[in-house]
C-alpha cells in the first residue's frame, strides 16, 4: 500500500522594510475609513492527508489523491488556493471530490490533468489551506506540500477479442503479451485502469509476500477458490489484477476464460511485474464488460474531461 505523506507549510511573516517619514505617520484622507478585516471562519477542523509518498516517482496515469477526514462542503477555498505545477509550469489541470474508498476518511479531492503527466517530470503540489473555509462550520486544520516525480510513460493496452497486451514506454512499443480476459460470465471492465498495487502485504507478518504474490478468495458459492497468485499487479479496487495464470496456459492467447482479471502466461507475468510502476495505464477494449467506475480503484480517467472539470460531489461557490 502507499504510504500517505505530506509536509506542512511553516507560516511566514513579511516584515516592514520601509523608512519612517520624518513629518510623522501618515492619516487616512477625511470621510475615509480602512476597511474592516474579514473574521477567520472558524469551525469544526478538518484534517488533510495525502495518498503519495513525498519525493516518489510515479507512473504517468497516477492521480494526486487528497484525504479529507470530514467531508467537506466547499471547495472554493481549497481550489483557489492549491496550486500544482508541471516542470515549473501549471500543470491546468482540475479537482474532483468523491466519496472515500478508506473508512477512516470521509471524502477524496483527486487532480489530474486533462491527459495523462508526462513521462519524465517533476509535479509540485502547494496546499496552503490551514485556517481556510471547508464550507459552513468546517475549516480546514493543516497545510501540505508534495513534490513527486513521473517515471517512464508506460501505457499497455489489452484487446480482450485479440487476446492480447501490448506494452508501449515512452510512445514505443517494448513487448506484446498473449492474454486470458474475463469470461462472458464474469467480464473484464474496459476503460483506462491504473496500476493500484504489487503484490501485497502478508498480514501475519507485516511483509510483502515473496514474489509479487496475492491471496485470491472468491465471494461466490457456485465457483469458490482460494490460490495464492505470484506477480499480481492490481488495477481495480473490485478485484481485478494482471496476474500469471499457470493452470490457464491452454486458453491464453486464445481465448477469455478467467473471473475478471487479465491472466498471461507465468514468465510474461513476471516480467510485466517487474516493468509495471505504481500509477501507469492500462486500457482495455473489447471486453464485453461495462466500464470502470472512477471509484472502482483510479479510474478517474474514465470520466470525460468536460464532467471532471465540475468538480464531482463538491461544486465550488466561485
Amino acid at each position: 500500500m502507499l504510504a500517505a505523506a505530506g509536509l506542512a507549510l511553516s507560516a511566514c511573516s513579511s516584515g516592514g522594510g520601509g523608512g519612517h517619514d520624518a513629518s510623522g505617520p501618515s492619516k487616512a484622507p477625511a470621510g475615509k475609513h480602512s476597511p474592516s478585516p474579514s473574521p477567520k471562519p472558524t469551525g469544526a477542523p478538518v484534517h488533510v492527508s495525502l495518498l503519495e509518498g513525498d519525493g516518489n516517482t510515479y507512473g504517468v496515469g497516477m492521480p494526486i489523491i487528497v484525504y479529507f477526514d470530514k467531508a467537506i462542503t466547499d471547495a472554493a477555498a481549497f481550489e483557489k488556493a492549491a496550486t500544482v505545477t508541471v516542470n515549473g509550469q501549471p500543470a491546468g489541470g482540475a479537482w474532483y471530490f468523491q466519496h472515500s474508498g478508506r473508512s477512516d476518511q470521509a471524502l477524496e479531492g483527486h487532480y489530474r490533468p486533462e491527459k495523462y503527466w508526462p513521462g519524465h517530470a517533476k509535479i509540485e503540489l502547494k496546499l496552503p489551506v490551514k485556517g481556510l473555509s471547508a464550507g459552513p462550520g468546517l475549516v480546514f486544520d493543516d497545510s501540505l506540500t508534495l513534490s513527486m516525480a513521473t517515471g517512464a510513460a508506460n501505457v499497455s493496452t489489452v484487446d480482450c477479442s485479440a487476446e492480447k497486451m501490448v506494452v508501449t514506454s515512452d510512445g514505443k512499443t517494448v513487448r506484446t503479451l498473449p492474454t486470458s480476459c474475463g469470461a462472458a460470465k464474469t467480464p473484464t471492465y474496459y476503460g483506462t485502469k491504473v496500476v493500484m498495487q504489487k503484490g501485497e502485504t502478508d498480514p501475519k507478518t507485516g511483509k510483502m509476500r515473496p514474489d509479487g504474490t496475492v491471496n485470491m478468495v472468491s465471494d461466490n458459492p457456485s465457483d469458490p477458490y482460494n490460490l495464492m497468485v505470484p506477480w499480481s499487479v492490481r488495477i481495480t479496487n473490485s478485484g481485478e489484477y494482471v496476474h500469471s495464470a499457470s493452470w490457464n496456459g491452454g486458453n491464453i492467447g486464445r481465448r477469455s476464460t478467467s473471473n475478471g482479471c487479465t491472466n498471461l502466461n507465468v514468465d510474461d507475468a513476471k516480467w510485466f511485474y517487474g516493468f509495471a510502476q505504481v500509477g501507469d495505464v492500462v486500457t482495455y477494449k473489447n471486453t464485453g464488460g461495462n466500464e470502470m467506475r472512477e471509484w472502482d480503484g483510479y479510474g478517474d480517467w474514465n470520466v470525460p474531461w468536460s464532467t471532471w472539470q465540475q468538480g464531482g460531489s463538491v461544486k465550488s461557490k466561485h
